[in-house]
């Protein structure tokens, strides 16, 4: 093999390099040179361009994101925040919790199976990094019509990657969504949320600090799976034109990576790594560059030591290789032993392959020859920085101008058949086809999952601590409205938190978006950012990080603007938490908040082809009181539910279906009340000698509290029109077998 070393390049400067090929563009490639003063090996352009894709490097959002950081909140919980592989913050009583989303749109479409069990994968080693147990998974899913021929080929693949790989790691998947909408045909989103516990004194950080210290690549050996993955694949729009943008995907083995985490939890318990990085997105090349980048000197590599699996892979593919399973670790000489020991007994591959120097470069070196001499910060975190042309789609003025005529029910027969129409619809449907396939208990401390409002698992058996969380989004407000539609999000995930009795405490994002080289599409983005921004500032929730997905369009149709948040709350005692459905009959049910007559975005709107023109505005302080009457309101509640997607029709189907306890519901402007989807909306069920409690709770924080109704029966009966609970049942849960056999 004939190497291009960092001589060679020296002496041959007009080499012709296929910098376009693996993602870079002409004035990136120029800058690479200046910064080396020459032109770049192969390997250092391997390395640039993976590490400058717009997956790895953030170039286009940058100047966005950094409005996380301007408007951050001061937070006594936050003890690791943007920057890290994953945010950390304080729950009390010394627990430390990490938790963090991230995207694998890309590859889920091209191998639905693989490309979301290793988002999975992913999403876990980042927390594991941290120092943490990972103890809970969530999967937002976004999809195509849902009786699409391409959805039926992607969704089942997907959610049996995601179960597949969840469930032999051993990790419960406590939560997450399942939605349809043309838009994601070919772009399916699959993000993925992990949460990992650890003592505060336990936690981990990405940098390789102290000259003479060891670099161990230690798990899975290296292969040539999901090569050029976050340059390509991930940086990239779809065209069927061009099926070379579209590489391997990687393939996981959860088997390997649960041994990985106990091997790993028993290091950090010895307390044996300076630092530690997980081989994700870019791998080696990430590691490497990034553990040093955030250290206090350089580092030399050895790259043939590398433990290989597929012995013909070139120093390129080697340092792009984005195989499952990998940690590299920097480690102190004298602890080595131990580290190898620990690993030997686990039966984990453990290479030291290389040491950290009293230099400022990143040397790497293959069979003696010096193939990558870099300046590390310039690969891992000074990368280009785009501040992409912006402009309001002419969309928005034209849907503020649409009139939105969508029917609605009032009387009885129109009542029941809009009801079980709008609960058979793939959106609302039941989705338990899908959280069937998951285990949501392992562990043995899952308190709470789908279809509950949030998850919810306890930390500490002896004080039953614990954590709830919930992701949400409504991507038709986010369209119609990015700035609104991320505050929305925001609230409804802590409604969602706080009905279930947890305090909402912190934020992570997945901001899914189409191709930041869109004006109208980098709009949509920075409004959203704004907007995320705005509200955790108001609201004193700190962003602790998260993941931009762009390129989620095919040719010129771009997704929904789909900006899922994700909000950790603490709970002192699990076995307080409120449940959703009715526990009981006899109980009376009562409405917080109040429907307005906007149905722009609503699943009803959906459902007759409409999307609307304004979204709802986001009124923060009213939220805000909401949360505090339902944290102090919860030993009162018999079952709480917030009303969101579906509105109070698809509330009420669920809070009757779960324990199979109907209700007699009687409410005004019904039509409106059932099919909106007004933000600030929370149904209650109360004892009746709790209810003048309630009600002067509600007073006290000057909430709209009205009782519609009240528990019991076989039926769910709404102004007369009386809903077997059978019937009812049937539309609900017969959708997903039907669609997905």
């Amino acid at each position: 093999m004939s190497l291009d070393t960092v001589a060679v390049a020296t002496a041959n400067p007009d080499a012709l390099q296929p910098y376009e090929q693996l993602g870079l563009k002409a004035d990136e490639y120029a800058s690479i040179k200046q910064i080396l003063g020459r032109r770049p090996t192969s390997s250092e352009l391997a390395m640039y361009s993976v590490m400058w894709s717009e997956h790895c490097s953030y170039k286009s959002s940058k100047v966005h994101l950094k409005q996380f950081g301007e408007k951050a909140p001061h937070s006594d919980a936050l003890l690791v925040g943007i920057g890290e592989n994953a945010g950390v913050v304080d729950i009390g009583q010394g627990y430390a919790v990490t938790f963090k989303i991230e995207s694998h749109n890309h590859p889920s479409f091209v191998e639905p199976y693989q490309g979301a069990a290793t988002g999975v994968g992913g999403i876990v080693r980042d927390i594991l990094t941290m120092g943490a147990r990972p103890i809970a998974i969530m999967d937002p899913l976004r999809f195509g019509l849902a009786d699409a021929k391409d959805t039926r080929r992607v969704l089942p693949g997907i959610v049996s990657g995601v179960g597949g790989y969840g469930n032999c790691l051993g990790v419960p998947n406590i939560g997450g969504e399942v939605v349809f909408d043309e838009t994601y045909a070919g772009n399916p989103l699959v993000n993925a949320l992990c949460v990992g516990v650890m003592r505060h004194e336990d936690i981990k950080l990405a940098k390789a600090h102290g000259t003479g210290n060891l670099v161990v690549l230690f798990g899975a050996k290296t292969g040539g799976d999901g090569i050029g993955g976050v340059s390509v694949l991930a940086s990239e729009t779809f065209n069927d034109a061009k099926p070379t943008k579209r590489p391997s995907v990687q393939v996981g083995d959860p088997f390997a990576e649960k041994v990985l985490i106990e091997c790993c939890l028993e290091i950090f318990k010895a307390d044996l790594v300076v630092g530690i990085q997980d081989l994700g997105g870019a791998g080696l090349s990430c590691a490497t560059s990034e553990l040093a980048s955030a250290g206090s000197g350089g580092m030399e590599i050895q790259l043939e030591k590398v433990p290989l699996r597929d012995p013909s892979l070139s120093p390129e593919e080697i340092l792009m290789s984005e195989s499952q399973e990998r940690m590299c670790a920097i480690v102190e000489p004298s602890n080595i032993k131990h580290f190898m020991a620990i690993c030997k007994k686990w039966d984990v591959t453990a290479t030291v392959i290389g040491e950290v120097t009293d230099g400022t470069n990143l040397h790497i070196t293959f069979n003696g020859e010096l193939i990558v001499d870099v300046p590390p910060r310039t690969v891992a975190h000074d990368g280009p920085i785009y501040n992409r042309p912006i402009e309001k789609p002419t969309y928005i003025a034209e849907r503020q101008s649409a009139k939105i005529n969508v029917p609605l029910p009032s009387s009885p027969a129109e009542i029941k058949a809009a009801v079980l129409t709008l609960v058979a619809s793939p959106n609302i449907a039941d989705k338990s086809w899908v959280t069937s396939q998951y285990d949501r208990y392992v562990q043995g401390n899952s308190v709470l999952s789908q279809p509950e409002d949030s998850g919810m698992v306890r930390i500490d058996a002896k004080t039953n601590l614990g954590v709830a969380i919930s992701t949400d989004v409504n991507a038709r407000w986010a369209y119609l409205d990015p700035y609104e539609g991320a505050k929305l999000a925001l609230l409804e995930s802590c409604r969602n938190i706080a009905t279930t009795g947890a305090k909402p405490l912190a934020v992570t994002n997945c901001l899914n978006f189409g191709s930041p080289e869109d004006p109208g599409v980098m709009w949509q983005f920075a409004e959203a950012v704004r907007g995320l921004a705005d509200i955790c500032l108001e609201m004193g929730l700190p962003v602790t990080g998260g993941n931009v997905s762009f390129y989620n369009q095919t040719g010129s149709v771009a997704i929904l603007p789909t900006p899922v948040i994700g909000v950790l709350g603490v709970i002192q005692d699990v076995r307080t938490r409120t449940k959703m459905g009715l526990a009981k009959s006899g109980l009376e049910i009562y409405l917080l908040g109040r429907a307005d007559a906007n149905l722009s975005g609503s699943e009803w709107a959906y459902l007759h082809n409409e999307i609307g023109n304004f979204a709802p505005k986001a009124d923060v302080a009213m939220e805000t009181r909401l949360v505090n009457l339902l944290l102090e309101g919860q030993p009162l509640f018999e079952s709480a539910h917030d009303i969101s997607n579906g509105g109070l029709a698809a509330a009420l189907t669920e809070i009757v279906l779960k324990n199979k306890i109907g209700a007699e519901i009687t409410i005004d402007d019904v039509g409106v009340a059932l099919m909106s989807e007004t933000p600030g909306q929370v149904l209650i069920a109360v004892d009746p000698k709790s209810s003048h409690e309630l009600i002067a709770l509600a007073e006290t924080h000057k909430i709209e509290c009205r009782k519609i109704g009240i528990s019991g029966g076989d039926a769910l009966t709404i102004n007369g029109a009386a809903i077997p609970l059978a019937e009812l049942s049937q539309a609900h849960t017969e959708t997903f077998p039907k669609l997905f056999g």
